[in-house]
């Protein structure tokens, strides 16, 4: 658990600020949406919203208004601290936060790559998962939350050898491997803590003696033991597959690692190793003569240059312009190929000519249509871009775009070009280099998934597996049912080698590959020599130079971590954990691939729910990305940044120049003076505050500056709350405090409620209602209401005894004192610094024994705390006085009274006359009046004869009206002027709400309780039409007396 950092930084200064309005990698191995419900947007149309996007960013000259601030004031302690007001930092918890337990949560945080810093991405998924474990380790859970770093083979490979070209001139290849890898350690303990840093500095309570990261050696013989096991059971293999392959980085890579450039039409892209940019977004024509006979076959294709590797050409059965061409040949133009022209139902007629062709060692679908008809692959285009000796000396050593051009001209010689136009395409680019990504047809290692899969769709419908939200569900069995094997070798040196060794035997002439794997080399020359029945000196070993998939490696983070395979006391306690939370991009990758390991290594699910926090988006709705320029570092908003210093970062990020001069101006519109320093509770508080479960959040700056503008809040709340503490004797303990006022009962209730609202949120994870419940209560209910209603009680005024006075003060002191204490301790899951250091300022006021010196391991309140506080008729009734208060100031405002506290009479039924005379003293206080008069016509109770004639009248509903008098000091003309006004537009209103219920079948449509409130609506306008007639004349016979 991390110590409390300085709470210094959290002292917001004492200015009164105003709330603002209060906010409520995904990719599949198809085009699959990120969210079932909706339907795949064509290209056409994600191309139009992109540019609506970059349009409104450009065009805009609005900045954002919620972005008003100032810098906060600097406040340092330079005084000793009497002990008890500040928490001493410096010593451990005390044996008895930490004793014994009989419940345990345990969860492990993402991995973030250890190249990378945080965005708010990664600052959301921090401050919902540290909420969670706080909230746990303080019902009394021992909780278990481990952070992580994940060595991400590709990208820190790639920053490397980025760094050694930039420095010494240098590439991978003028080292040894040994060599190489020591210049990546080097560099990842130099710059690797950042991300430590940066949780560190958001208040992430995890277990830092625990740290793990997936290079570290117990983890790598994690890694190795899962690779024996699933060889040994059948489950890896080795074959020839196609896979994603970046000639930039000459690897296969995961499909997570695949960016979809989405292309309207003809564009000229930029690819590593080309000094001119290359045409993409063009769709080309070329035919095939027909063999033995006259005719061609059309094929259209937007890469032209495979077409040397083209082994078939494929129809549908049902295409009627090809009925004649079934089982024909075409011959190859340049290779004298015979090509067999096959019929399958998966083609489709409407692209492009209706006849396809067939390239397997290229191309996905073609690889899954030459396996159904049996045709051979052939391979045109190496590892590194540049086209084979298949392709003829013509073409051999040519890269690939180059070819391009060059195959495009011989076919225009042999005039069988047939022309070309644009089109809207998806381009897939490696996300690590910007390289185009080649499919290429290579031997790797493959993991058998359908097997693992079935059961992992199994235990989701079986209940034993929960996914929150629900409707990943679908998406979660839909993904597993067609999943395909998994290929998991890249073509790098840093990462975890496969340990699989290939086996060449003395005097043996079999050409065919031979291979076994084991722990050690010793262990894999004995598996040899027991699997060839020959001595093992006479077996000669070479290990795979390849390593494994990073996300492999990251499958087995939540039983590796805790000590796998060794039976760990960690892993008997803490797995499988309790829960897995993490961003909804990463449901295939990651989620379902450490359900389908944990379950075959461990025989156990990893964890038991799953809970997925959706995208976060700026204010224009892009993802958050560094391609786009448009990724907020959270430090950036604790600490502040400025304009000068957003520029640099968008400069060294290294974009495409339409996107750098996009992301720029939207800076310079977004945060004109920077990004104020809001501080770390400020921005925890607003993340939670979104509701993350399937909506994508669009993060606003503005929002956590008005979450600063609540911490704010809360300090002055404490500070009135210490000066009260310090004028009255000690406060009741919790269970000796019963309110004794109305407005006591009504915020005790309140609290019981919060509490209540909390242990929901929590339970069901919809963290946005908790922040929710507990700004409300704080800030209108604590703030608003309550404390400005108690001001008068707390400095004795009153007509009652000095006893009883003194009695009403202790109490009121002691409420107020138990709403601060348990407040604090509800919002300490996500605002750990500011609550802890309130808290520590009321804990000389507590009946605690001592033994608990820190906020964080305080009991959770409970509602079971708080049933004597439970008044739900006070609560019920409490929104009939807030409706009488605020019509009452709006009464006052319309007079123009600021100073004067005029009599008010309420003219209501029974029941609303017994309400009010309950909460007499607070609508007094609250609405700014002298006295409260009520008088009720229908008879029953009464205290008052009927308001004066000259009095302002204001309707709060259909059978309560407000008269305040207003004899002296009233601007006459003012007030026909804001009534005739007020007439017209309630006039408005109630003509519209009448002609609502005037139409047809409205009472059979409209359901009994929304007429009703209609009714209620229109009865109170017609009462309050009348009223403001009665005012109009009581005016006019007064000009004319005068």
């Amino acid at each position: 658990m991390v110590s409390t950092e300085s709470r210094a930084e959290y002292l917001l200064g004492w200015r009164r600020c105003a709330w603002s309005t209060w906010g409520c990698r995904l990719c599949s191995q198809s085009s699959s949406s990120t969210q079932p419900s909706h339907h795949p947007r064509t290209q056409a149309e994600k191309a139009k919203r992109r540019q609506a996007r970059e349009k409104a960013i450009l065009s805009s000259h609005v900045n954002d208004p919620g972005l008003s601030w100032s810098d906060k004031e600097k406040i340092t302690y330079t005084a000793a601290l009497v002990p008890g007001e500040k928490k001493d930092t410096t010593l451990p918890f005390p044996q008895s936060s930490i004793s014994s337990f009989d419940k345990y949560f345990s969860l492990c945080i993402p991995p973030p790559n250890v190249t990378g810093t945080l965005h708010l991405g990664h600052a959301l998924t921090v401050a919902i998962e540290d909420a969670l474990a706080r909230w746990r380790r303080m019902q009394g859970y021992k909780v278990l939350w481990l952070p992580g770093c994940d060595h991400a083979g590709i990208a820190t490979q790639s920053v490397v050898e980025r760094k050694l070209m930039r420095e010494q001139g240098q590439c991978r290849q003028d080292y040894s491997r040994e060599e190489f890898l020591k210049q990546v350690w080097r560099w990842k303990n130099e710059k690797g803590d950042e991300i430590y840093y940066q949780l560190r500095k958001l208040g992430a309570s995890l277990d830092w003696s625990r740290a793990c990261f997936t290079m570290d050696p117990g983890f790598s013989s994690a890694v190795t033991e899962a690779f024996i096991r699933l060889c040994d059971s059948g489950l890896i293999y080795r074959s020839e597959g196609l896979v994603n392959w970046s000639c930039a980085l000459e690897s296969a890579i995961s499909d997570i690692e695949v960016d979809s450039k989405e292309l309207s039409g003809r564009t000229l892209l930029s690819v590593p190793g080309y000094e001119q940019k290359v045409e993409f977004g063009i769709m080309v024509t070329f035919a095939y003569p027909l063999e033995g006979q006259q005719g061609e076959v059309a094929v259209s294709t937007t890469r032209p240059e495979t077409m040397l590797g083209d082994v078939a050409i494929a129809i549908h059965p049902d295409d009627t312009r090809y009925k004649d061409l079934h089982g024909k040949h075409c011959r190859h133009p340049f290779t004298e190929r015979l090509l067999p022209i096959v019929t399958d139902s998966m083609v489709d007629m409407a692209f492009g000519t209706g006849a396809v062709k067939v390239t397997p060692a290229h191309d996905h679908t073609d690889f899954l249509l030459s396996q159904r008809h049996s045709l051979p692959s052939l391979t045109v285009i190496g590892g590194n871009g540049i086209m084979t000796s298949d392709c003829g000396q013509w073409l051999e050593g040519v890269k690939r775009f180059d070819a391009r051009e060059r195959v495009i001209t011989a076919l225009m010689e042999r005039k069988l070009f047939r022309g070309k136009k644009e089109h809207p395409m998806s381009l897939p680019i490696c996300s690590r280099s910007g390289d185009v990504i080649e499919p290429l047809l290579k031997k790797q290692w493959f993991v058998r998934c359908q097997e693992m899969s079935r059961k992992a769709v199994q235990v989701m419908e079986e209940g034993d597996l929960q996914i929150i939200p629900h409707f990943y569900t679908k998406m979660w069995k839909s993904w597993l049912s067609n999943i395909s094997d998994w290929c998991i070798s890249r073509q790098l040196w840093w990462g975890h080698q496969i340990p699989a060794y290939r086996v060449t035997l003395e005097n043996s002439k079999d050409t065919e590959e031979q291979w076994v794997w084991g722990r050690s080399a010793a262990e894999a020359r004995q598996r040899a020599a027991v699997k060839f029945g020959v001595n093992p000196d006479a077996i000669t070993l070479t290990q795979d130079p390849d390593v494994l998939d990073t996300w492999f490696s990251s499958g087995l983070f939540p039983f590796a971590m805790l000590g796998w395979p060794q039976q760990t006391e960690d892993l008997k306690q803490f797995y499988p954990n309790s829960i897995l939370e993490t961003g909804s991009d990463l449901i295939f990758f990651w989620v379902a691939r450490m359900v389908m390991l944990g379950r075959e290594l461990t025989g156990q699910l990893p964890f038991k729910q799953v809970l997925f926090h959706s995208l976060v988006r700026d204010k224009y709705g892009r993802k958050m990305s560094k391609s786009l320029g448009n990724v907020i570092d959270p430090l950036d908003v604790i600490s502040g940044v400025s304009s000068e210093r957003l520029q640099e970062k968008v400069r060294e990020g290294n974009l495409d120049p339409r996107e750098s001069i996009v992301a720029m101006e939207a800076q310079k519109k977004d945060f004109p003076k920077g990004i104020p320093e809001c501080g770390t509770d400020a921005l925890r508080f607003a993340l939670c505050s979104y509701k993350a479960q399937g909506e994508d959040v669009s993060l606003s700056v503005s929002h956590v500056l008005s979450c600063r503008h609540f911490c704010n809040k809360m300090w002055q709340t404490v500070r009135f709350t210490l000066a009260t503490l310090h004028d009255a004797s000690l406060p009741t303990s919790l269970a000796e405090t019963y309110p004794l006022s109305s407005m006591d009962r009504w915020i005790c209730s309140r609290l019981h409620s919060t509490v209540q609202q909390c242990e929901r949120g929590f339970e069901s994870y919809e963290l946005h209602t908790v922040t929710s419940a507990l700004h409300s209560f704080w800030l209108h209910s604590l703030c608003d209401v309550y404390l400005e209603s108690i001001k008068p009680v707390l400095k004795g005024e009153g007509c009652c005894s000095e006893e009883q006075r003194a009695r009403e003060r202790q109490v009121a002191a002691s409420v107020l004192y138990h709403s601060v204490s348990i407040s604090l301790a509800l919002l300490s899951p996500f605002m750990p610094f500011l609550t802890e250091e309130l808290w520590q300022r009321l804990l000389p006021y507590t009946d605690s024994d001592g033994t608990s010196r820190s906020l964080c391991v305080q009991p959770y309140p409970k509602t079971s705390q708080l049933e004597h506080w439970c008044f739900p008729k006070e609560e019920a009734d409490f929104s009939l006085v807030e409706e009488v208060v605020r019509v009452a100031r709006l009464l006052r405002a319309q007079c123009q009274l600021t100073k004067e506290r005029p009599d008010l009479w309420a003219v209501c039924a029974p029941d609303q006359a017994e309400t009010l005379l309950h909460f007499r003293s607070a609508i007094c206080t609250l609405g700014r009046i002298s006295a409260l008069h009520l008088h009720c016509p229908e008879g029953g109770f009464t205290d008052s004869p009927p308001p004066p004639t000259a009095s302002a009248v204001g309707v709060v509903d259909h059978s309560l009206c407000l008269h305040l008098s207003v004899q002296n000091g009233i601007n006459a003309d003012k007030q026909r002027a804001l009534l005739s006004q007020r007439r017209e537009k309630l006039a408005s209103k109630l003509k519209q709400a009448l002609a609502c219920t005037q139409k047809p079948n409205y009472t059979e449509k409209v359901p009994d309780k929304v007429r009703k409130d209609t009714e209620n609506k229109i009865a109170a306008m017609a009462q309050e039409l009348k009223n403001i007639e009665d005012q109009l004349l009581a005016l006019e016979d007064t000009r004319k007396e005068v």
